[in-house]
């Protein structure tokens, strides 16, 4: 017997039932979803088309309501004797607006580590070639070094890859890879590590014959070896993935992403061809023409689930993989998510083996990751997240004698850091001198000033694809410079370190709001009057800090009930901080009913797979719940790519995340939020320097130590200072002269003309920004406005991207909301 489960999304709302089909007859499926919209939607008008794989047949179900925008409705089909439909998601039809099984006979493919593929009837093997050949191009910065074409004999399928050489530098590294039986073929982007116990496993076990060094071909024989999804399970690091399956009985393309979203991996489809790729921009020698997602820019779903800012691009989401068959189409499956303890388990560990446990896990992550054939230098800023790298990297190097790349131990380890302007309160690279010296490593400078900052704009917007709220990321695509410049291509880094420590202010509300159950004799869970009056203060507090800083606030909206899921948590609200209002958009896509009393949080909560939302319901701790919802969307789609891959890559830097190692994400996820954010009543005048946001925090957060028990296991390998230091976020500046280099640079970018040639902004309020944004007093809100402008006025001139209207939007029945939601989970 088999049994559906039914999703409906609406704008937010996330909702699910579930019927068992055997039986059945098909008005009892109209009545269970006419049942379940009524209760909870009025004003409702859709079609829903219900699979059921034991018969074989689909239902139309019509709901006669008033008619409003269209919802999106999915199912999931599986047997009641445990597969797990959470995990996969079939793309049928319309299901998801994007693409159908008839798009996918054949599939061909371009530049897998930087990958796509697609169905190519009309394409003989020498268009293919040159078609790949320039959309290979288009990417060259992310692997210089070499590349390569595969072309099936029926010239279905095509790969292509440029290569970033790190491991085995010889031709036996090259890619498209080839399986020891010439019946796979892959592309492979990223790091795979452990990789000699990994190989041994290959060879010795299974007896699979490797032909050269490359870690990139563990992809391809651990997938002939264990097939899908089964290897994911021995890939350690970050990679993305394009893979072909010509075996016959077993046809197939697979493309894959990392637990995090480390490596970027985006698909679409043109002229009935399936494509995929590291970077949007290499669509375009393919035949893409460009439009904007108006949407996914309104709602904020760019961010939060599988949507770009392109129209019918997708992201692959991270911990997922895609499958393509004739018989199947489309399926996109969830191979891996975050988990987190139940919130009423006492914790039996002491504090000494969770730290001990915490220390050895990360030393081994850092280990692995200073194994490459080339030189490994490390990003270091004044933070303990950086810091602590370093310092495991020259410990490992002195005491253990581990080369660093293919350096000899004893070499100096190169660190690279930002400085910017002594006077603008937010340069740390004093912090970071003093930590080299304290460890004896060279520390390189590049300094970030506003000219560089007006100088490097573009660039950055065309490498990330997407807007951002900071200029920060233009800060980072200068720091990323530094590295090819002294000869090194591999650099680690401390991302990842803050969203599983707690390490951001944004995290604390949620902790205060339910004790840690787990930790019964902690103060604040053995005093309750204590954490409530904390949690009033801290509430507040962050609040008047986030106000300080230009972020938009949303107490003036009433929480819907899709926000019941998120069990109170500020999360959801916090995640759309930088969001822009909705008076920010032309009055074409203000009248649209869709965006009458748009509440971005919905976004966030439709974008959760409905598991994660019961968990969060009644399961993990509130903290925990507020570090899952912010994993799944500002760290795989910000930070990890305007501050992470996308910025790094664009000079050909490749950046290794310790801290993102799954082995290691996995034990501080199951230990207490008490340990992670610690209750620790310190004099100011004992905690050190503080940095300008914590000079203007309240007695509430500066009780609460972030990354507690990180700090305790880096003690041996950082400073006092660093020790003792408050997490400061890595921000630019945003104070800056009229008549200034990035004044002059938003006044001949930001033009009437060339605002209205996005067609969904109106001008007015960008003109009036222009004006509030600069000076001593100038409004920080207004200057982060001119960024997300700046940002998709270079991305409409370099990528060509077709103005939106009403019309085209309406027509296509694209009213944004959380179309894509079957392919999120």
């Amino acid at each position: 017997m088999a049994r559906t489960e039914l999703y409906i999304g609406f704008r937010g709302w996330s909702l699910t039932c579930e019927h068992s089909s055997s039986g059945e007859s098909r008005s009892s499926w109209r009545e269970a979803a006419r049942g379940l919209i009524k209760r909870t939607l009025t004003r409702v008008w859709s079609t829903a088309f219900l699979h059921v794989s034991d018969v074989k047949y689909y239902i139309a179900c019509f709901l006669e309501l008033e008619p409003v925008p269209p919802l999106s409705i999915h199912t999931y089909t599986y047997n009641e004797v445990g597969q797990n439909p959470k995990g996969d998601r079939h793309t049928n039809g319309r299901t998801n607006g994007v693409i159908g099984t008839d798009y996918t006979n054949d599939t061909q493919g371009i530049n897998g580590t930087n990958g796509i593929h697609g169905h190519a009837d009309d394409h003989t093997a020498e268009t293919l070639t040159t078609q790949l050949r320039a959309s290979i191009d288009t990417i060259n910065h992310r692997g210089p070094d070499e590349s390569g074409i595969w072309i099936s004999p029926d010239a279905s399928i095509g790969l292509g890859h440029c290569r970033l050489s790190i491991n085995d530098l010889s031709p036996s590294g090259s890619q498209p890879l080839t399986s020891d039986d010439g019946q796979i073929h892959a592309v492979v982007n990223g790091e795979i590590y452990d990789y000699d116990r990994l190989r041994d496993v290959c060879a010795i076990k299974h007896g699979y014959k490797f032909n050269g060094e490359s870690d990139s071909q563990l992809v391809v024989a651990l997938y002939k070896i264990y097939g899908a999804p089964a290897f994911f399970e021995h890939l350690r690091g970050e990679f993305a993935f394009v893979l072909h399956d010509s075996r016959e009985g077993s046809k197939k393309v697979i493309a894959g992403r990392d637990r995090f979203g480390i490596k970027p991996l985006v698909w679409t489809v043109v002229g009935g061809r399936l494509l995929m790729a590291a970077e949007t921009k290499a669509f375009l020698p393919m035949g893409w023409e460009p439009e904007w997602d108006v949407g996914a820019i309104v709602d904020g779903g760019w961010m939060m689930d599988d949507r770009t800012l392109f129209k019918g691009v997708k992201k692959v989401l991270p911990g997922h993989w895609m499958e393509v068959t004739e018989e199947r189409g489309i399926q996109t499956r969830k191979y891996w998510d975050a988990e987190y303890e139940d919130k009423t388990k006492v914790e039996t560990r002491t504090i000494d083996d969770m730290v001990r446990g915490v220390r050895e896990r990360l030393v081994e992550s850092i280990r692995l990751r200073m194994r490459a054939d080339v030189p490994v230098g490390v990003y270091l800023s004044g933070g303990i997240d950086s810091s602590a790298v370093a310092g495991i990297v020259t410990q490992l190097a002195k005491e253990k004698h581990v080369k660093i790349g293919n350096q000899a131990p004893s070499t100096r380890v190169a660190c690279f850091s930002v400085r910017f302007p002594e006077d603008s309160g937010y340069d740390e690279s004093s912090v970071a001198e003093r930590t080299a010296d304290w460890l004896g490593v060279e520390v390189i400078k590049r300094d970030v000033d506003e000219a560089s900052l007006a100088r490097d704009f573009a660039d950055t917007a065309y490498h990330c694809e997407h807007h951002h709220f900071d200029l920060n990321c233009v800060a980072k695509f200068a720091l990323s410079t530094l590295p090819r410049e002294h000869g090194v291509k591999v650099v680690l880094t401390g991302e990842g370190a803050d969203e599983h420590f707690a390490g951001y202010s944004y995290f604390t509300p949620d902790f205060l709001r339910e004790p840690d159950l787990s930790q019964p004799d902690s103060p604040l869970t053995s005093n309750s009057e204590l954490r409530k009056s904390m949690y009033s203060a801290v509430d507040a507090e962050i609040k008047a800090l986030f106000r300080n800083i230009g972020a938009t606030q949303h107490e003036h909206l009433p929480d819907s009930e899709a926000l019941a899921d998120a069990n109170g948590s500020v999360m959801p609200a916090t995640l759309v901080l930088w969001h822009p209002t909705t008076q920010l958009f032309a009055p074409w896509v203000r009248e649209l009913k869709e965006y009458d009393g748009l509440d971005c949080r919905d976004t966030v909560m439709a974008s959760l797979a409905p598991e994660a939302r019961a968990k969060m319901r009644s399961l993990w701790h509130p903290m925990h719940s507020a570090q899952y919802m912010w994993n799944k969307s500002s760290l795989a789609n910000v930070l990890l790519s305007c501050l992470g891959d996308r910025t790094e890559m664009a000079h050909s830097v490749e950046a290794r995340t310790p801290f993102l190692d799954h082995h290691l994400t996995e034990y501080v996820n199951k230990l207490p939020p008490s340990v992670k954010l610690a209750y620790s009543p310190v004099p100011n005048e004992e905690q050190g320097e503080q940095g300008p946001l914590w000079k203007n925090a309240g007695s509430a957060l500066q009780s609460l130590k972030e990354k507690w028990i990180l700090r305790e296991a880096v003690r041996p390998y950082i400073t006092d200072e660093l020790y003792k230091r408050r997490k400061n976020p890595f921000l630019a500046p945003t104070r800056w002269p009229r008549g200034g280099a990035l004044h002059r640079l938003f006044q001949g970018l930001l033009t009437r003309e060339a605002v209205e040639a996005l067609g969904f902004l109106d001008y007015a309020v960008v003109e009036e920004a222009l004006e509030r944004a600069y000076g001593p007093k100038g409004d920080t809100r207004a200057f982060r406005t001119l960024v997300y402008v700046g940002a998709w006025v270079t991305l409409r001139e370099r990528f060509g991207v077709k103005k939106a209207n009403k019309e085209d939007w309406i027509s296509q029945g694209r009213f944004g909301g959380n179309q894509a939601k079957a392919a999120s989970q």
